[in-house]
């Protein structure tokens, strides 16, 4: 395999396929060869892994500031489904890093939705990003598909320090926390409890896209929580430490810790 920029028709073409793939045929936000091919000749990267000249993955970024200072946006990052959990993912963040490092950029920020149990993995433990700020439909009810109007489009903005590189860890699960789950779909907008030690668990599924597909009230029920659990976290003044795995019940959870 090897990662390089998208320069042909041909390679920007199987982009947009994949983005289809990806998020469905009636996806709404594909961003369009012309896009592709012009963000790279204004500090934007588009670049993809490819295996006897088939794109297996892709990621795509721009450039911009915030206050003055230089960031890169990492709008988005998709891998066939016949090759995930193989490393491409992070093979193509690191690729980004080295580019976006080269245009003297040293901070990245992206989004992703906090339910997808593989993107925080690789987000908070393979890449070491942190959460900076969780935003209640960020792209609005219903902009990308027919599915994402299931549940809205929540989403974690992270940042990737790019000067300490990626990190490798996978938190351990601590026994005696408290644990913040889904109890019962029935009645969605019933008000959790959400206790105030030191270490919290938040749960996350380990397969949300399946639920918008086959259990709909289930997978809203998970917003919820979520979104109830992350905002008020956050105003306690909690950090995300990683997600924590429990791979024998197969479970996630989000470690959260009191600074």
């Amino acid at each position: 395999m090897e990662t390089r920029p998208l320069t042909t028709e041909v390679e920007y073409e199987a982009c947009v396929d994949l983005q289809r793939a990806t998020w469905g045929s009636d996806f709404r936000e594909l961003v369009a060869p012309a896009l592709l091919k012009i963000s790279q000749k204004i500090g934007g990267v588009c670049a993809g892994t490819f295996h006897d000249g088939k794109l297996l993955g892709f990621v795509y970024g721009l450039a911009g500031y915030v206050d003055g200072q230089p960031l890169h946006w990492s709008h988005m990052l998709a891998v066939r489904e016949d090759h995930r959990d193989q490393g491409i993912g992070k093979m193509l963040k690191e690729y980004q890093r080295e580019q976006v490092i080269a245009g003297g950029v040293d901070r990245m920020l992206w989004t992703y939705d906090p339910l997808v149990a593989r993107n925080a993995h690789l987000n908070l433990n393979r890449l070491g990003a942190r959460v900076l700020e969780y935003v209640p439909n960020m792209y609005g009810e219903n902009p990308m598909s027919r599915t994402d109007s299931v549940i809205g489009t929540d989403r974690f903005i992270v940042e990737w320090d790019l000067t300490s590189g990626s990190t490798s860890s996978d938190p351990s699960l601590p026994r005696d926390a408290a644990v913040i789950t889904v109890a019962s779909t029935d009645n969605v907008d019933e008000t959790p409890e959400f206790p105030e030690d030191q270490t919290v668990l938040v749960e996350v599924p380990e397969d949300i896209q399946k639920l918008k597909l086959t259990a709909p009230n289930e997978a809203q029920a998970w917003r919820i929580l979520l979104r109830e659990a992350f905002l008020r976290y956050g105003e306690l003044g909690y950090s995300i430490a990683g997600l924590a795995r429990d791979r024998q019940a197969g479970r996630a959870f989000y470690l959260l810790q009191r600074r």
